[in-house]
């Protein structure tokens, strides 16, 4: 059975989580290892754990002082476990952690291939689409809703 867990880059699950975002996210165009890891310090760590094993992770980070606007980053599934509704978990967790937490804005830099994931989830697009680490993305925002 799958659960989600919030942790700390101090929990043994950050390592696990880490190597899932560089195989997933990284190597796969080209980024080096632990390319991304400059905000996981002040970040909030979502991970979905199933026997011990990471099979999913998303990183939420603060965007300003009041910590009222975040930044949805680093979401990955393993390959195998895609298309079984683990982003879908972890997102709901993480927009729960966020409204008991008076996080109001949630925004994305949102891959092309990820826009209709995040858009059933409530996402909308804003602004206009740009190209990051080579792949063309869509800004993404939701309004967390007390």
């Amino acid at each position: 059975m799958i659960t989600i867990q919030r942790i700390e880059t101090s929990n043994p699950l950050y390592q696990l989580e880490t190597d899932l975002r560089n195989r997933i996210l990284l190597r796969p165009i080209g980024i080096p290892d632990h390319a991304w890891e400059m905000h996981d310090q002040k970040a909030w760590h979502f991970v979905a754990v199933e026997n011990d094993a990471v099979m999913g992770c998303v990183v939420l980070n603060p965007l300003n002082p009041e910590k009222t606007k975040t930044q949805l980053m680093q979401m990955a599934v393993e390959t195998n476990q895609q298309g079984k509704g683990i982003g879908k978990l972890l997102v709901k967790e993480l927009l729960f952690f966020c409204n008991a937490n008076g996080i109001k804005e949630v925004v994305s830099h949102a891959r092309d291939n990820a826009v209709p994931f995040y858009l059933n989830l409530g996402f909308e697009i804003y602004g206009e689409p740009f190209v990051e680490v080579g792949i063309p993305h869509e800004h993404m925002r939701i309004q967390v809703v007390d």
